[in-house]
C-alpha cells in the first residue's frame, strides 16, 4: 500500500483527496503556488511545498518541478486529482520513469483517450455508438466548413484535447461559422495548446449522462451506474445527479456495457468516466472518456456506498476489485450543485475578492461538503473560481431535491458574486422537480432562473435596520466597561435624545433609490419601525454566532446581517439582498459620467483586438476579446459609435475596471 501520497492539485480537489489518505493512515504532501501560501489544502497536509510563481503554467502544471519535490518528500505516489496534470500522458510517464506510483490509468490509455478524434476512431471500431461527425486530421477551415455542412446544421465544434466546455461552440448557421471556429481554436491553444478541432451534430435535445468505470491491473472492470450531468451552461456542468432519473434498467445496462467496452479497449485500470449523449428517442452516443476522477464523483459514491479515491488507491498499489457487477446496487439518490465565484447578473463573469463570510451547512449523513477555501481566503483569477460542491442524499429523488434547496437556502457567501441564487433558482424549478432535464434547460428556462434583481421589501429593510441597531448596542456595551466612566450616557445606544422622542433616521441605498426607515426606541429596548410599507414592532438580538435573532410584530425572523464598511448585506433563507447605509456626514457622492467608457468587468489578459482606432462600429460588434479562469470573453460595442481609441494589446494583463477601448457613442 502507498505509504507517503503527494497531491498535486489544490483547493477543494486536494482537500478532498487528503481526506480519504488521512483516513486510510497515509502521509500527505501538498504543492502550493506563491498565490497559495495560506490555502486551506496547505495547512491541511502533513507537509506542504512551494512550486512557484501563481501562474498554472509555472507551478501546478510544472510536472518536473512535482517530481523533484516528490522525491525530496520521499512520497512513493503522486495523485494528480481531477484537473491539471491528472490526464497528461507525459507526467504519468515521468512518475514511473522516477519509480513513483502514479494514482490513475496507464500513459498508454491516456494518450489513446487524449485526442477525441483518434479516440472516436478506436471506439467506433469496438462497437461503441457515436454522435455523427468529422474527426479527421485534415484541420484547414475549408475542410471542417464542408464536413459542418454535409452534417447539417446546427453543429458542434469541439476542441479534440479538451474537456469542461473549453474550445467549444455551437454554430446554428453557416453564416457564424469561421467567426465560432476562429475563437474555439483560441480557447483550445490557451487551455490544452493544441488547436485540433473536430465537428459533430448537434442533437436538439439531449441528455449528458455518463458511466463511472472502476478498474484493477488484473482484468477486472466494472461500472458504478450513471450520473445525470445535463444541466449545464456553456458545457460547464453546473447541477449532477445520480442515478440518472427516468433511465430504463435495459437503457442503463446498454450503456454501462458501452462503457466497459471502451474501458476494455484500451486496457484501462483506476478510475474513469464515458461520457455519452442520451437523445430522446434513447439512443445514445459516445462523447468522451475522462481518464480521471471527475469533480461529480461525490454523486455515485453516495449511490454506491463505495469511496473513489480509496479505490483509486488501493488499484494504483496492486490490489484486485473484490466485487462484481452482480453485487453492486443503486442506493438512494444523491444531487450535487456547483458553487461559483461568478456573477448571475453580467452574464455570469468570474468573480475575484476576498471571501468576507461563508457560511456552508454542516457535514451529516444527509450532507457532504467539498471546499478549499473558508472566510478570509481569496478567490484569485488564476484558478478556477470554484468554492464548494453542496452534495445530498436521500431515499429517493423527491426527498434529495427538498435536501438540496435546503442546503441552498442555508448557504450564504459575502465578498464575492456567487450562483448561490442561480443554483436555488434551478432547485425550486417545476421542471427540476419533474425531472424534465436535457443540456439547454437552463437556456429553455432562462427567464425563470435569472429573474431581475427585486427592490428591499419591507422585511429585508427591518432586518437590516435591527442588525445595525443590535451591532451597535453590543460594542456600546462591550467599550463601556474599558472606559473611565461605564454609565455615561455617551454608552448608550437607545437613540436618546435631550426633551425629544427617542428616534433616529437610517437611510440605506437600494440599487441606487434611496430609502430611509425611522427607529422609535421605546423603554423596554424594543423598537417600532416605520417602513415604506407600514410600521412594525420589532425586537433583536446578536448571538455569540454573529446571526440575528429578530422578530417582527411577534414572529421571529431568524437572519444574519453581515457588514462590511457601509456595505450591508441580509442573509435568510429566501437569499441575500445586498444594501448599503447612506452615511449623512461623509455621503458625497460621484456620479462617473461613464458615457463612451468601456472598462475591463474582470482582470485578465487581452487575447484579441477585433477592431481599430477611428473604426466606426454598430451595437453588438465584438471589439476586444479578454481571458480569465481559463475562458475567454467578449466586449462588445454598446451602442452604434466610433472607436476612439486602443489603450491595449493583444497579450497585455488588464486589471478590472480600466479602460479597455476609447469609445464615442454615435
Amino acid at each position: 500500500m502507498v505509504a507517503k501520497l503527494l497531491i498535486a492539485n489544490r483547493g477543494e480537489i486536494a482537500c478532498r483527496v487528503m481526506r480519504t489518505a488521512r483516513r486510510m493512515g497515509l502521509r500527505t504532501v501538498a504543492v502550493y503556488s506563491e498565490a497559495d501560501a495560506r490555502a486551506m489544502h496547505v495547512q491541511a497536509a502533513d507537509e506542504a511545498y512551494l512550486i512557484g510563481p501563481p501562474p498554472a503554467a509555472e507551478s501546478y502544471l510544472n510536472g518536473a518541478r512535482i517530481i523533484e519535490v516528490a522525491r525530496r518528500a520521499g512520497a512513493d505516489a503522486v495523485h494528480p486529482g481531477y484537473g491539471f496534470l491528472s490526464e497528461n500522458a507525459g507526467f504519468a510517464a515521468a512518475c514511473a520513469e522516477a519509480g513513483i506510483t502514479f494514482v490513475g490509468p496507464p500513459p498508454t490509455a491516456i494518450e489513446a483517450m487524449g485526442g477525441k478524434s483518434a479516440a472516436k476512431a478506436l471506439l467506433g471500431a469496438a462497437g461503441v455508438p457515436l454522435v455523427p461527425g468529422y474527426h479527421g486530421d485534415d484541420q484547414s477551415d475549408g475542410r471542417l466548413f464542408a464536413e459542418a455542412e454535409a452534417i447539417g446544421f446546427p453543429v458542434l465544434i469541439k476542441a479534440s484535447a479538451g474537456g469542461g466546455g473549453k474550445g467549444m461552440r455551437v454554430v446554428e448557421t453557416a453564416a457564424g461559422f469561421d467567426e465560432q471556429l476562429a475563437g474555439a481554436r483560441r480557447e483550445a491553444t490557451a487551455a490544452f495548446g493544441d488547436a485540433t478541432m473536430l465537428v459533430e451534430k448537434y442533437l436538439a435535445r439531449p441528455r449528458h449522462v455518463e458511466i463511472q468505470v472502476l478498474a484493477d491491473a488484473h482484468g477486472t472492470c466494472l461500472h458504478l451506474f450513471e450520473r445525470d450531468c445535463s444541466i449545464q451552461r456553456r458545457h460547464q456542468k453546473v447541477v449532477e445527479e445520480a442515478p440518472a432519473p427516468g433511465l430504463d434498467h435495459a437503457t442503463r445496462r446498454a450503456m454501462g456495457e458501452a462503457a466497459v467496452a471502451a474501458a476494455n479497449a484500451i486496457g484501462y485500470v483506476n478510475a474513469g468516466t464515458c461520457e455519452f449523449l442520451l437523445d430522446e428517442d434513447g439512443a445514445f452516443y459516445f462523447m468522451e472518456m475522462n481518464t480521471r476522477l471527475q469533480v461529480e464523483h461525490a454523486v455515485t459514491e453516495y449511490i454506491s456506498g463505495l469511496d473513489l479515491v480509496e479505490w483509486q488507491l488501493r488499484i494504483a498499489s496492486g490490489e484486485r476489485l473484490p466485487f462484481a457487477q452482480d453485487q453492486l446496487a443503486v442506493d438512494g439518490h444523491a444531487i450535487e450543485a456547483r458553487l461559483y465565484a461568478e456573477d448571475p447578473a453580467r452574464s455570469f463573469l468570474p468573480s475575484t475578492g476576498v471571501l468576507r463570510h461563508l457560511s456552508l451547512p454542516a457535514d451529516s449523513l444527509h450532507m457532504r461538503v467539498d471546499t478549499g477555501v473558508r472566510r478570509g481566503d481569496a478567490i484569485s483569477i488564476h484558478y478556477d473560481p470554484m468554492i464548494a460542491k453542496l452534495v445530498v442524499w436521500d431515499r429517493d429523488r423527491p426527498a434529495a431535491v427538498a435536501r438540496l434547496r435546503r442546503a441552498l437556502e442555508e448557504s450564504h457567501i459575502l465578498g464575492v458574486a456567487s450562483n448561490l441564487d442561480f443554483l436555488s433558482a434551478i432547485a425550486r424549478h417545476p421542471a427540476f422537480a419533474a425531472a424534465d432535464l436535457d443540456t439547454r434547460f437552463i437556456d429553455r428556462h432562462a427567464a425563470d432562473l435569472l429573474p431581475r434583481a427585486q427592490p428591499a421589501s419591507d422585511e429585508t429593510l427591518a432586518l437590516a435596520t435591527l442588525g445595525v441597531l443590535a451591532e451597535r448596542r453590543r460594542r456600546s456595551a462591550e467599550r463601556a466597561p474599558q472606559s473611565g466612566d461605564p454609565y455615561s450616557p455617551w454608552h448608550l445606544a437607545n437613540g436618546w435624545r435631550l426633551n425629544d422622542e427617542a428616534q433616529e433616521h437610517l437611510t440605506f441605498r437600494d440599487a441606487g433609490e434611496r430609502i430611509t426607515v425611522v427607529v422609535h426606541y421605546r423603554r423596554d429596548s424594543s423598537y417600532r419601525l416605520d417602513l415604506p410599507g407600514g410600521t412594525v414592532s420589532a425586537t433583536a438580538e446578536i448571538g455569540e454566532d454573529g446571526r440575528l435573532d429578530a422578530a417582527l410584530d411577534g414572529v421571529r425572523r431568524p437572519a444574519a446581517v453581515v457588514r462590511h464598511g457601509l456595505e450591508l448585506a441580509v442573509l435568510t433563507h429566501g437569499g441575500t439582498h445586498r444594501l448599503s447605509l447612506v452615511d449623512p456626514v461623509a455621503e458625497a457622492e460621484a456620479v462617473e459620467a461613464a458615457g463612451g467608457r468601456l472598462t475591463a468587468p474582470m482582470p485578465g489578459k487581452v487575447v484579441g483586438v477585433l477592431v481599430e482606432a477611428g473604426q466606426a462600429v454598430e451595437k453588438g460588434t465584438p471589439m476586444i476579446v479578454l481571458e480569465a479562469m481559463k475562458m475567454e470573453h467578449t466586449v462588445v460595442a454598446p451602442t452604434d459609435g466610433t472607436v476612439t481609441g486602443l489603450p491595449f494589446t493583444a497579450g497585455e494583463q488588464v486589471e478590472e475596471g480600466v479602460e479597455l477601448i476609447g469609445f464615442q457613442p454615435a
